[in-house]
Parts: structure tokens; C-alpha cells; sequence
């Protein structure tokens, strides 16, 4: 039957992909990628030779209608993203509610999330946790933190790791000095990390050491007491 498959990637380590991941991609009609040539690199590696088109923020919208049409007449469509899994901080859910509401089959395959492993890594309480993602870079950035500041469940955060100084000074501000803070970085990488303590210490850290690769940051909730 034709559907959409939503196929998680690897976010580091290419081990982690699938088996299920890869037949999906070899047996799909069109596979859709937010870099063709991130993704080319992949469907290499894996011998997929299933054609292969763009579809990333800049165009989503506009291709949105001509895949559910493409679904409708027969075709199974793969969508991955650049790492993990697709309309996570990543496009995917435009095209997800496009088709929910054609009434179409969308099926998600289990796979690689970064947010998964920094959670668990993080010591942190993991029974109930929000995920924010990527933080406002400028409109919207305080009133986001003014309002986090009383959440009581652990905070999960994506960062570049330009920004990751400016973030850590913020959190350190809004939250307090002495909030429990775990970052992770690279991960499932060779040079994977994971650097807890509490906001200043972090802080102090990755003020020596400038980091590199993509990082998930957990923040401890508020204190009850």
C-alpha cells in the first residue's frame, strides 16, 4: 500500500541505522532528503539506489501538495532528514499533517533522536521532561526564558556550538547559578561527551574549551522546595 515512511538516520555513528531502515529505503518509490548531498553520502554507503529529491524548510511548503498527490496515485515515499528522525527540530511534520489529512498511512520507523541518549546520560529525572528544542536567536528569547523559569520537569534543548556560551549565560541568568545542567555533544561519535554540574560549571568548562559538534542541552527543573 502506498504510504509515507518517516526513517530515522544515523546522528553519528552509521551502526545505528536499521535493518528495517534500510529495505524501506530500498523499496520506496522516491526518497525525500534535507540534503541530497549529506544524504547521498548515506544511500552510498548502504547501496540504495532509490532516486532521491530535496525537501527541506525553504521549499516544504511548496512541495507538500505534489507528494500527497504522488502517495495518492500509488507511490511510497521515504522522507529522511540530514540526522535522526525527520520532523524533529528537522522538516517532516508539514508533510505528516498533509497526509493525515488526506487520509493517507504515515508510518514512522523507531530510530536515532539525539535528545534520547542526552536524557538518559544526563542523571537528570527522565519519568517527565518537556522538549523545547531549538531556542528563539533573538525575538521571543527572554520571554521563552521567563517562562521556563518555573518548570518544574527537565528541560531538553538543542544548540549549535555557537551559541552554546550565550545559552549557558542566559540559563545560568534566568535559572540560577546552581541549576543541575548536563550537555552533550557528538553523540554516538568518536569523540562523544557528556559534561554535567550546575550552570556555572558547565559554563566554566566549554569557556576553556570552546565546543564542537552538534549539542543537546538537559536542564534539572525547578526545585519544589
Amino acid at each position: 500500500m502506498a504510504k509515507l515512511f518517516l526513517v530515522p538516520t544515523p546522528i553519528g555513528n552509521l551502526d545505528d541505522m536499521t535493518f528495517r531502515a534500510v529495505k524501506v529505503l530500498q523499496e520506496a518509490d522516491l526518497i525525500l532528503a534535507e540534503d541530497t548531498r549529506t544524504s547521498g553520502k548515506l544511500l552510498k554507503h548502504f547501496e540504495i539506489t532509490t532516486q532521491m529529491h530535496s525537501h527541506h524548510m525553504h521549499n516544504e511548503h511548496k512541495t507538500v501538495e505534489g507528494i500527497v498527490d504522488r502517495i495518492k496515485n500509488g507511490q511510497t515515499i521515504a522522507l529522511i532528514s540530514d540526522a535522526g528522525t525527520p520532523a524533529i527540530s528537522d522538516p517532516g511534520f508539514l508533510l505528516t499533517r498533509a497526509c493525515v489529512e488526506a487520509g493517507l498511512e504515515v508510518d514512522c520507523l523507531p530510530g536515532a533522536t539525539a535528545f534520547v541518549p542526552a536524557l538518559v546520560n544526563s542523571g537528570l529525572p527522565n519519568d517527565k521532561f518537556i522538549f523545547e528544542g531549538f531556542l528563539p536567536v533573538k525575538k521571543g528569547r527572554q520571554t521563552r526564558f521567563l517562562s521556563l523559569a518555573e518548570e518544574e520537569r527537565t528541560m531538553i534543548f538543542y544548540e549549535s556550538p555557537h551559541k552554546l556560551l550565550k545559552t549557558l549565560k542566559h540559563m545560568a541568568e534566568y535559572f540560577g547559578t546552581d541549576r543541575r545542567i548536563s550537555v552533550s555533544r557528538e553523540i554516538s561519535k568518536l569523540h562523544e561527551e557528556t559534561v554535567r554540574g550546575t550552570a556555572e560549571e558547565v559554563l566554566q568548562h566549554f569557556e576553556s574549551k570552546p565546543p564542537k559538534g552538534e549539542l543537546v542541552i538537559v536542564v534539572a527543573g525547578k526545585s519544589k522546595n
